[in-house]
């Protein structure tokens, strides 16, 4: 099962958020401490980060290598500056190809978006019901196998409506998904992190079992005036576990919102 991080706030440079805390993302892909199921994270990961000081979309590097391997990725973190950024470790699904289409964070205009959770039986259970649900733009946008890609399917499907917010239309999709997962007797789980630059918006999710973990810290010494939301606490502080069944949102005001799903 993935690991997520979130970060929004003041510009840092991206390695104290990667390397430099004890319990980092890197140390997490082969130390994780909360993980449900599976051992390691090895099975590649994404950054995707804005640029504080240009109105473009985000910008993204993605490895099928674990993390720990990847001897670009530290000199890039030393470089790369910004005050919003997404990042995953990958643990795939038994089946699910290791391949650079299945990599997350996953795109859509200005927004990235970030799942760790599952689908029991995917392919076999909600491959085609997800499917069906989405109008031919959001259908031909996904091009992995993945869960996660259909489950991104579902939020773009429902953000591409008039005058919809990132929360209500993760709200809507997350429903969707438990109506689909109910009528069809399946598990899934769905710890999300989407962003479009200016806020982080997060669930906490799942149909039959605890969901995945999730905390979110903010106004940290170290990280004055932001928000942090992970898989697992980077290092001691005053880290808060979300609430499952939940939606946490916060915007650059750093005013943190949580509300229940159902």
């Amino acid at each position: 099962m993935c690991r997520l991080l979130g970060y929004l706030g003041g510009p840092i440079l991206l390695d104290s958020l990667l390397y430099k805390p004890e319990h980092s993302l890197i140390v997490q892909s082969y130390q994780p401490r909360e993980m449900t199921s599976g051992l390691l994270n090895a099975d590649g990961f994404g950054i995707g980060w804005y640029h504080s000081h240009l109105d473009t979309d985000p910008f993204s590097y993605k490895n099928i290598q674990p993390i720990w391997s990847d001897i670009n990725l530290p000199s890039i973190s030393r470089y790369v500056e910004s005050g919003c950024a997404l990042a995953y470790v990958r643990s795939a699904t038994v089946g699910q190809a290791v391949d650079l289409s299945n990599c997350q964070p996953f795109e859509y205009n200005r927004l990235m978006f970030v799942h760790n959770g599952f689908v029991k039986n995917f392919r076999q259970s909600l491959y085609r019901p997800i499917r069906d649900r989405l109008n031919d733009a959001t259908y031909q946008l996904i091009n992995g196998t993945t869960d996660s890609e259909h489950i991104f399917g579902l939020f773009v499907n429902e953000l591409t409506a008039p005058n919809m917010t990132i929360e209500v239309a993760l709200r809507n999709a997350l429903t969707t998904l438990a109506e689909l997962a109910n009528f069809h007797e399946v598990e899934f789980s769905a710890n999300i992190i989407v962003s479009d630059g200016n806020q982080l918006v997060a669930s906490r999710f799942a149909s039959k079992k605890a969901p995945p973990s999730l905390y979110w810290l903010r106004d940290d010494p170290n990280f004055p005036e932001a928000v942090i939301i992970a898989s697992e606490p980077l290092f001691v502080g005053n880290w808060h576990q979300c609430p499952p069944q939940s939606i946490i949102s916060t915007g650059k005001d750093g005013d943190l919102k949580i509300n229940s799903i159902l």
